[in-house]
Formats: structure tokens, C-alpha cells, sequence
């Protein structure tokens, strides 16, 4: 009698066990994204070592904006998953002069204040995004792998994997 008892009691703990890991597998592969951050390209937004989730639901019905922060596969070796943020949308021209980001060739550069707090350096471009494509910088402007060094400088749609919601490590805190 108590032999069959400790058999089913295993029984029951492999089924939940079994169940959990489903469940983690499938919220992991269709709801959220788990990322760590490697380098310093995004900082200080998002600090190297940081832990991130990404919801994978963010694009379903929407479509990025300038200014998300989306983590993505890398054009150049889609193995690879980047984290970076949205300047350059489909169809427009980007144009980095003076480290200072122009679309369409405004006289005005984007106000990045809220996130790029040194003073960016360099000129680039221009750069026309395709249809159904993004340009992507970091943050850390002067220090960060972004679209324009890649072989193939656009993030199309469908290689965005999420958008950053919530730091999870160090300490919790809200994306975006």
C-alpha cells in the first residue's frame, strides 16, 4: 500500500514538473523575450549586466515607433539577438551630422535628450530605410555597434522579437 502511494505521488510531482516546464517553454517562445545585456551601447538607459524581458505581443497590432527600444536579430548574424532603439522609420532618411540625428533632411535634428547624454560625435548617411524596415542606434552613441556599422544596416519587421519592458536584474524597474 505504501509503495503504490510513493509511486503515485512521484507520478503526480513528474506531471507537474512536465506541465511547468511546458508552460515556461511556451511563454517563453510567445510571450516574452529574456535578454542580457553584454556591452555598454544602450547605457545609461540600460546598464551592461542588466537582465530584460521583452514582450513579444507589443507588435502584433502596432507598429514600432521612434524612440522604442526593441531587441531584435542581428542583420549581420541573425544568431545573434541585439537590443538597441528605433530613429529611422520605413520610407524616411536618416542623416547623422555632427553626431546629431536629422530625418528627412530637416533643419531640426530629433531631441534625444531624455536618453543620449553625452555628446554624440561623427557624421553618417544618409541612410533611406526600405519598406518595412527600421534604423537602429544605441544610446551610448559614441560606443555602440548600431545600423550605421552593420554590412546590412536595417532591422526589417519581422526580425524584431520584442519590445523592452521591464528590467528584472539588478533592480525591477519599467522600460520605455
Amino acid at each position: 500500500m505504501e509503495q503504490t502511494s510513493l509511486k503515485r505521488e512521484i507520478i503526480e510531482w513528474i506531471i507537474v514538473i512536465a506541465i511547468s516546464a511546458l508552460l515556461a517553454l511556451a511563454l517563453d517562445k510567445f510571450i516574452i523575450v529574456n535578454a542580457k545585456i553584454p556591452s555598454a551601447s544602450m547605457e545609461p538607459t540600460i546598464m551592461t549586466g542588466d537582465r530584460l524581458i521583452g514582450n513579444r505581443l507589443a507588435y502584433i497590432n502596432d507598429l514600432p515607433q521612434r524612440g522604442d527600444i526593441v531587441i531584435f536579430k542581428y542583420p549581420d548574424n541573425e544568431k545573434e539577438y541585439f537590443i538597441k532603439r528605433v530613429i529611422g522609420l520605413p520610407g524616411e532618411t536618416v542623416t547623422v551630422k555632427n553626431g546629431l540625428v536629422y530625418i528627412d533632411d530637416s533643419d531640426t535634428p530629433l531631441d534625444e535628450s531624455d536618453y543620449v547624454v553625452t555628446t554624440p560625435l561623427g557624421d553618417f548617411g544618409p541612410y533611406k530605410v526600405p519598406e518595412g524596415a527600421y534604423f537602429m542606434m544605441g544610446d551610448n552613441r559614441n560606443n555602440s555597434m548600431d545600423s550605421r556599422y552593420w554590412n546590412h544596416p536595417y532591422v526589417y519587421k519581422d526580425k524584431i522579437l520584442g519590445k523592452a519592458w521591464v528590467r528584472y536584474y539588478p533592480k525591477m524597474t519599467k522600460i520605455n
